[in-house]
């Protein structure tokens, strides 16, 4: 498949993260109040909950301008993610992990321009102890993170040239 087809498809994979992201927020949204939690498991929960910092609740108690930073955030990593993509179309491991990437940090910054916060709603505990809820954008942000550090133990460089 030529670059710019590969390119499109990386694109489109990121959309949909987004579509998958912005459905799964509306559905909890208008199906749940605030806080409200739906018990499904011994370990896993729907619980909605609203996040305006970063992972695990960093800086959610900073005042607001951790929305306005990580709205930049997300939008120059989404520039430098079109760059690579474009770069490295070809290499469907490290491709594949920055589409998700960028589609999961898109979907966070959605909310954060729209809400000033996260919505939040998947919730996994072990007993007592809880993991912080996330979402999709969270789950494809993580699994692609993940699959850029597989990519670079896996991935050998095509030679530049032969030498003597």
């Amino acid at each position: 498949m030529p670059k710019p087809r590969r390119f499109v498809a990386w694109l489109a994979l990121s959309l949909l993260v987004i579509v998958l992201d912005r459905w799964s927020k509306s559905a909890i949204l208008a199906h749940f109040v605030d806080y409200e939690r739906v018990t499904y498991t011994s370990f896993f929960n729907l619980h909605l909950m609203h996040n305006p910092g970063a992972a695990f609740g960093l800086l959610d108690d900073a005042g607001g301008w951790q929305v306005v930073f990580f709205t930049v955030l997300a939008l120059a990593a989404a520039g430098l993610i079109l760059w690579q993509l474009w770069l490295h179309a070809d290499r469907f491991r490290y491709s594949l992990a920055l589409a998700w990437i960028m589609g999961g940090a898109l979907g966070n910054a959605y909310d954060r321009v729209t809400r000033g916060q996260v919505v939040d709603f998947l919730e996994f505990h072990w007993g007592p102890h809880y993991w912080p809820a996330f979402n999709i954008a969270d789950c494809a942000i993580v699994g692609g993170a993940g699959l850029l550090i597989l990519d670079s133990f896996l991935h050998k460089p095509k030679a530049q040239g032969a030498s003597s």
